[in-house]
Order: C-alpha cells, then structure tokens, then sequence
C-alpha cells in the first residue's frame, strides 16, 4: 500500500528527550506515551489474565490430588440391640464402633474425557488474540489521541508567531500614523482605530497563549507525563510546504475493531459447543489411598493405623436436567446471531468512516493549496499598498483593508493545516495503520 506523502512539515527528533531536556519532538512523546500512559498497564494487565486462564483450562485436565485428616472422639458410642438367640436365650444391646478414631486418605481424579473441558482448551488461543488485540488498539489510541494534542500545539504555536508579526506591522504603521498625526496630516481618529487594532490583536495574542497553555497540559495527560512537569515543543510548522497524497486502499480486515469482533464472534460459537458438550458423558479416573487407627483408649487412636485404597472409574450420563441446557443452547445462538448482525453493520461503518476520511483529507488538502495562494496574494497586496500609503497614493482605508485581508488569509491557512493534520490521522485510524504511520516517523 503507498503511503501518503510529504504530510508533515515538521522535523522529528529521533531518540525519546529525558526529563531535563526541553524539547520534544512528536515521536518522543508517542514513546513516552506508550510506555508511561495508564491504558497501557492496563491492556498488560489483560494479557496477563488471558495467560493465567489458560493455565486454568490446562488445569482442569490434570490430575485433581486432594488430602484429607480427621480425628474423632466418639463421646457416646452408638448402641444397637442384638436379637435373642444371636448372642444368647435374651436380646443383648452392645456398642458398635471405637470410642477414639483417627482417618487420614489422599484422593486423586483424572479426567479421562470431558469435551468441555477440551473445548475450554481450545479457547485459549483467541483468548490469548484477544488480549493482544486490545494491546495494539490501546496503543493505537495512545498514538492518534497524543498525535491530534501535539498538532494544536503546532497550531496554536503557529497563530502565536502570526499574531505576533501582525503586532509587530501594526507597530510600524502606528509610528508612521503617529507622525502623521503629529504633523496634521491625518485626523486622530485614524491614530485611534489603529491603536484600538493593535489592542486587539494584544488581546488575541493573550488568549493564544492562554490556549497554548492548555494545549500543553492536555498534552502531558495523554502521554503520562506530570502536569508540573515542563514541556516545549521542538517542531513548527513550514508555512509553504503543501503537502501531497496518494490515497491507500481500504481493507477492513486489518482494522483491530474488525479482528476483535471476529474473535469474540469465535469465542461465542466455541462457549455454543461448550454448552451442547454438556449433554455427552464425562469420564474419569478414580483412586484413593488411606490409613485408620481405632481404639478405646487415646493414645491407640495414633498407633496401629491399617491401610486401605480404591481404584475406579467414574462415569456421568446426564439424562435430563428440566430443559435448562437447551435453553443455554437458544440464548448462546441469539448472540451468535446478533454479533454476527452487528459485525455486518461495523463493516459497513468502518466503509463509511475511510470514504469520509478519505473525502476529508482530498478537500483539506485543496484548501491548503487555495489558502496557500491566497496568503501569498494577501501578502503582496499588503506590501504594495503599504508602500502606495506611504507614498500617499492609497488611503488609511486601504492600507487598514490590506491588514485584515492578509490576517484573514493566514487564519484560513492555519485552519487548513489543523484540518489537514486531523483528517490525516482519521484516515490513519480508518484503515488500521496508526502503528505504521508512528513508526515512520
């Protein structure tokens, strides 16, 4: 698949930046974001719990090894009657058992067929997919939600510089009109509408800064870094490079959202045979192993043990259970049958979000080529008309509507690039290639 081309106009620094370095580039605060943002801990977590059932399935088809213990002191011994004639002419009552006793077995059961448990087995491997899909889309979001702060950083850094250059022309055409003024050239009111453009342009700048401020701690957050931990950014961005595309094919199979869906769908259907396995026999392997001391007196209750031990094969038909099993079997089938829905309908959004990404980066991209153009025209008709004002052919008016148009035009262009960049990586996260685009950079 060709990539897109010549996207961003920035340089990116190749290594992750320590804590006492200043600068960072994009990349450096994707490493540090996958390593250090919470929702990463958190998909390792669930990897680690998909290996340990695993080892749970595993275990329910090795052999069960239990022990028991007990010591008993029969207080009162049970009594039974014995009939005349067994022991004697009249009935004779006599004490059955040993007043101390004391037992001590080990049990162990082997499962020598049980295909729920088999299939339990089975479920390990999409399992296992499972959890490392959920790794991948949580580094995916970590990268698109960290790469979309870092360019309004770009951005309000960009509309910083500009307010700034459009301060500091200001600047000079206030001196010019102040002489003017002085000199009675021109009215004052054309010094104060002036002047009332600089305060405002002042106020914007103080809000740019203010944005730049929480743009830069909305960026912390999504990379795990400390709020009070400082943070400046190395890029800017390179106001003449229009960027090009070449647009990928769509394939929804690499999508992480397509593949988790399947394999929860396989996961379904495998706890569908589960269930229907409940109706077949189980087979197991039985033996146990003891020793029993008797005795009336105490200390015979821990002395003279006599041995004793059982094999067997143990085996379990179910026959009817009320018609529960089938009613499992019906509801696991409604959601089969509703996943399976619902992964129809996901496609066809996953289809509709990369035609609109797509149809989104191809627009954004021509705005960025007509604004380009237009801030340069703007940028003309403003040198051109400063210099007629100067030389008193073109009016304040003029030179005031060159200002705003040539402001207007950088707006437009600023815009375009943020849109741009967010359209870029919408497209990105619609076909699945997040990872790639963060491992060119």
């Amino acid at each position: 698949m060709k990539r897109l081309a010549a996207f961003l106009m920035i340089s990116l620094a190749p290594t992750l930046p320590s804590m006492a370095q200043q600068n960072w580039s994009l990349k450096a605060c994707i490493d540090y974001g996958l390593q250090h943002f919470g929702t990463v801990r958190v998909a390792q977590y669930q990897t680690e719990t998909a290996n340990q059932q695993a080892r749970q399935a595993l275990g329910t088809y090795l052999p069960q090894v239990s022990a028991t213990g007990n010591f008993t002191d029969n207080l009162k011994l049970q009594t039974t009657l014995l009939p005349a004639g067994f022991a004697g002419p009249e009935p004779t009552r006599i004490s059955l058992g040993s007043k101390y006793q004391t037992n001590v077995s080990a049990q162990l059961t082997q499962t020598i067929y049980d295909k729920s448990a088999l299939l339990g087995l089975k479920a390990n491997v999409p399992n296992q997919k499972l959890a490392d899909l959920t790794v991948r889309q949580t580094r995916e979001e970590i990268i698109y939600n960290i790469a979309t702060n870092y360019y309004q950083v770009l951005i309000v850094q960009q509309q910083i510089d500009l307010l700034k250059d459009n301060l500091q022309r200001t600047q000079q055409v206030l001196n010019i009109l102040k002489l003017q003024r002085d000199n009675g050239v021109i009215q004052p009111i054309d010094y104060s509408n002036t002047e009332v453009s600089y305060n405002n342009t002042q106020s914007q700048l103080s809000v740019s800064e203010n944005n730049l401020a929480f743009a830069l701690n909305r960026l912390k957050y999504q990379m795990g870094l400390p709020q009070e931990q400082s943070l400046s950014i190395a890029d800017s961005v390179t106001s003449r490079q229009i960027p090009t595309v070449e647009l990928p094919q769509f394939n929804t199979h690499s999508l992480v959202a397509y593949q988790k869906a399947v394999t929860n769908l396989e996961l379904q259907k495998l706890q569908l045979q589960r269930i229907k396995a409940g109706y077949q026999p189980t087979l197991n392997f039985t033996a146990n192993y003891g020793t029993l001391a008797l005795g009336n007196q105490f200390t015979d209750g821990f002395r003279n043990f006599t041995g004793f031990g059982s094999v067997g094969l143990r085996l379990n038909i179910p026959i009817f259970d009320g018609f529960q099993r089938d009613a499992q079997v019906q509801q696991q089938r409604l959601t089969i049958m509703t996943q399976e829905e619902q992964l129809k309908l996901n496609m066809a959004s996953f289809g509709l979000q990369f035609n609109n990404a797509q149809t989104q980066l191809q627009k954004t991209q021509t705005n960025i080529q007509n604004d380009d153009r237009n801030v340069k025209l703007a940028q003309e008709v403003y040198n051109i008309t400063t210099l007629q004002y100067k030389q008193g052919t073109k009016s304040l008016t003029d030179l005031i509507n060159a200002d705003n148009s040539y402001r207007q035009a950088q707006s437009n262009y600023i815009n375009s690039l943020i849109n741009f960049y967010q359209a870029r990586l919408d497209l990105e996260q619609s076909q699945g290639t997040l990872l790639t685009f963060y491992n060119q950079l």
